[in-house]
């Protein structure tokens, strides 16, 4: 039997302790003796030349110690992207210099001018107000078609134009679709938008620079998802500081969603302005100033088109997408729309041929990022959306045309360059069925109307990619970095252990999992163990957290590390047992000798290598401490089938969700528990971006629902109860604990199967609606109903 507690059992959050009891140690919470207070002053104007920033009066305000501009920061690196998108005709993307303040033109509402530093807040806040711009203000550019237009502003003068890249994928695959679109029995056609989101994370950013003359070292506390990462980016890109001599340290961060992967340009401002002024320096980013400064997510606008046969197999599918880049390109904004993306358009279908053209363009906007699935999203809505469409079309069950065209064998290797290399899509969509009640829909619709509301029922399937892995094709696609994970396992001499590892937790409950998973390996209690993250000078070099690769492969990393001290204390429980290694058995945290009664506990075996004084272990070292880096063969494949049921009012629009279920196959599950709750805060933020969310910008390049006055999030009354199941495991295959991911899953699966539901509850009561975008507010839903 494994550990009380191990993998598979659903163990409270340990770290939700701290959490509830307001013990919790955020970057804001942090407060470095003789800190300084840095406040931004922002452009107001989405585009303009800079002519002049006069700081004069505002640097003799009480408490100003010094005013940052662009000028010094010209012997400065620029905010660097991670990640080099090379375009179909074989050349690398355009990739404009980033400035850490802006130097001689502002390119979006939020670019940061100058920054103020005084002795306290308010003091910088009141400073920044006196500094005088001299702006020439230029036509914005913020429509996508419209900015690729001969003539159109430029958002970089010294680029060609607004197109950042001009992506095909597969190209060798182009004529082989425009073919079976001529050859096709049926072509469904659906143009649809995936609209921009702000991430909206509950903690809002914070950094703190810090310098210690003495030692000529720095230390950023930031709110970040990979700590390891920024030292890197900021470190040697823009600040030229040898790693060694930087240290970052992410602490407790309340929630991410993607949009604290990115290195901006406030960490790289505060570890300067430190050591220029010899005094720790913070930054508290205000909510507001979240809005326009924060990377935003999705904003893509797309054509698909999927090809069918005479028997209603899928012969092809083409896309073409435009994609907003921002102003600027962010961290990893190039690969969201095209490898995150274009490589998950096969869906979970047999389709043989597929092409993706997406053209990627420049703005004057806030840059845009990964968001909760990061171009998977966006590829499963425009893929089931089409189907929803083409069943329709054909006057077929939509399930049963899913069922006709999943993939059933695998290994599968799909037209877009990837293998799936497990998966069951019918016993997803079986258990969906069967955790729905999809039998008594028609009972539930009846219901319904008795109260005037039309009821609709919209499924969907979904596969993503995880853990954005291997590291050598990573690179040949255009990533700047390695795409492992590593740990450091540390026993100490009475056998609690100590694991450091590169992931970074800002929610996932890694305090928790992580712990199980050791566990289960020795045969011990979990709370022998302890995780350390979160801090470059106490962990291994890492690669964070994001695209659901947290246990795929740091915790991977902390299994081979495991395996690692395992064997060692299998060689000293041996020569403790005076026995040969190979027939020490491990289990229940006691060592055996196979076939014999002799055996040693765990704890005897973690002394005798740091106390070997009445057992000298001869050529074995003492210590117990081992590292692990792990570097995936694969990504892994996540997948599932979701459904939605929704009741409309005619009169107003407004949509209700009252049921929602959804069928995972996440591999092996490490703590049920939290994978429920990884779901349900998927679902939540899918169903938001469905119904609710959308940053709207004006002509003039100004975000016009920049606060929670305008920008509607989701709140508790708008959700279900969900019904949600992971019981349909098919475990991966290339790692050593065949799981695949859950984080990002419902953000996937949910938005297709809300648009799917309120599309059909429309149909079925005889409105000639194919499609509304989102968000489906009740004026869009009504508005369709009354057009139609």
């Amino acid at each position: 039997m494994p550990a009380d507690g191990g993998i598979g059992a659903a163990n409270k959050r340990r770290e939700d302790v701290r959490f509830l009891t307001g013990k919790g140690n955020y970057t804001d919470d942090i407060n470095v003796r003789g800190q300084a207070y840095v406040v931004f002053l922002r452009s107001q104007v989405a585009n303009g030349v800079l002519n002049s920033v006069d700081t004069s009066a505002a640097a003799e305000m009480p408490g100003v110690l010094r005013i940052f501009t662009g000028a010094d920061f010209v012997e400065v690196g620029g905010v660097p992207c991670g990640w080099c998108v090379t375009d179909r005709h074989g050349e690398p993307m355009q990739e404009p210099k980033h400035p850490v303040l802006a130097d001689g033109k502002v390119r979006y509402v939020g670019d940061a001018i100058a920054a103020v530093v005084a002795e306290t807040e308010a003091q910088a806040r009141n400073a920044a107000e006196m500094i005088e711009l001299d702006i020439d203000e230029l036509p914005a550019v913020v429509d996508m078609k419209a900015a690729l237009i001969d003539g159109s502003p430029k958002v970089h003068e010294e680029l060609t134009s607004n197109l950042c890249y001009d992506w095909g994928f597969v190209e060798e695959n182009k004529g082989a679709v425009e073919q079976a679109m001529q050859d096709a029995a049926h072509v469904t056609t659906l143009e649809l938008v995936n609209n921009r989101l702000v991430a909206n994370p509950m903690e809002p950013r914070v950094a703190i620079g810090d310098y210690d003359a003495a030692a000529g070292d720095s230390t950023l506390y930031t709110t970040t998802q990979n700590p390891h990462v920024i030292r890197l980016l900021m470190g040697a890109f823009v600040l030229g500081i040898p790693e060694h001599k930087l240290r970052v340290i992410a602490p407790d961060v309340g929630g991410g969603f993607g949009s604290k992967i990115f290195h901006y340009a406030e960490e790289a401002l505060c570890t300067f302005a430190a050591k220029a002024l010899n005094r720790p320096v913070k930054w508290t980013c205000q909510r507001s100033e979240s809005f326009i400064t924060d990377a935003h997510g999705r904003d893509h606008v797309t054509k698909i088109e999927l090809a069918l046969d005479a028997d209603n197999n899928f012969t092809a599918v083409r896309t073409d997408t435009h994609a907003n880049m921002g102003a600027y390109l962010s961290t990893f904004a190039p690969s969201v729309p095209t490898w995150l993306h274009g490589t998950l358009m096969a869906g979970n279908y047999k389709t043989p041929v597929i092409y993706v053209n997406v053209k990627a363009v420049f703005t004057n906007t806030v840059p845009v990022d990964a968001y909760r699935g990061a171009g998977r999203p966006e590829a499963s809505y425009q893929l089931e959306r089409v189907i929803d469409k083409a069943a329709r079309e054909l006057g077929v069950d939509a399930i049963a045309l899913r069922r006709q065209n999943f993939i059933t064998e695998f290994p599968y290797a799909t037209p877009v360059a990837v293998e799936y290399d497990t998966g069951d899509y019918n016993a997803t969509m079986d258990k969906m069925i069967e955790i729905s009640d999809l039998a008594g829909f028609e009972a539930r619709r009846a219901e319904s109307a008795k109260k005037g509301l039309l009821r609709g029922l919209g499924v969907n399937c979904y596969i993503e990619a995880c853990g954005i892995a291997p590291s050598n094709l990573a690179g040949q696609l255009g990533a700047r970095a390695g795409l492992y994970e590593s740990a450091t396992v540390r026993v100490n001499a009475t056998g609690g252990l100590v694991v450091m590892t590169g992931s970074h937790s800002h929610g996932q409950g890694h305090e928790t999992s992580f712990p199980q998973v050791v566990a289960d390996m020795i045969g011990i209690d979990p709370a022998m163990i302890e995780i350390v993250h979160g801090d470059t000078a106490r962990t291994p070099m890492g690669m964070g957290t994001y695209g659901s690769r947290s246990l795929a492969v740091g915790g991977s990393a902390i299994v081979r590390a495991t395996e690692k001290i395992i064997a060692k204390a299998k060689k000293i429980a041996a020569h403790l047992m005076e026995a040969a290694d190979g027939d020490i058995e491990l289990k229940d945290g006691t060592f055996s000798v196979a076939g014999t009664d002799k055996s040693v506990a765990w704890g005897d075996v973690t002394l005798a290598a740091y106390v070997p004084h009445n057992y000298p272990l001869e050529d074995i070292e003492p210590g117990l401490e081992e590292t692990a880096f792990y570097d995936p063969a694969n990504f892994t494949y996540p997948s599932g089938a979701y459904s939605c049921e929704v009741e409309v009012d005619p009169d107003t629009g407004k949509v209700t969700i009252c049921k929602f279920s959804a069928a995972d196959d996440f591999g092996n599950i490490v703590n049920p528990m939290i994978v429920d709750g990884q779901v349900h805060g998927g679902i939540g933020q899918g169903i938001g971006q469905a119904l609710l969310e959308h940053a709207i910008y004006d002509d003039d390049g100004q975000l016009v629902n920049g606060s929670y006055m305008d920008y509607a999030m989701p709140r508790a009354d708008d959700m279900p109860f969900f019904s949600v199941d992971h019981s349909c495991q098919t475990p991966c295959t290339h790692n050593p604990l065949g799981v695949k991911g859950c984080g990002e899953a419902g953000a996937i699966g949910s938005p297709p199967a809300v648009v799917n539901a309120v599309v059909d509850a429309l149909q079925r009561a005889g409105h000639d609606v194919t499609h509304i975008d989102m968000p489906l507010s009740p004026n869009r839903v009504w508005s369709a109903m009354n057009k139609a």
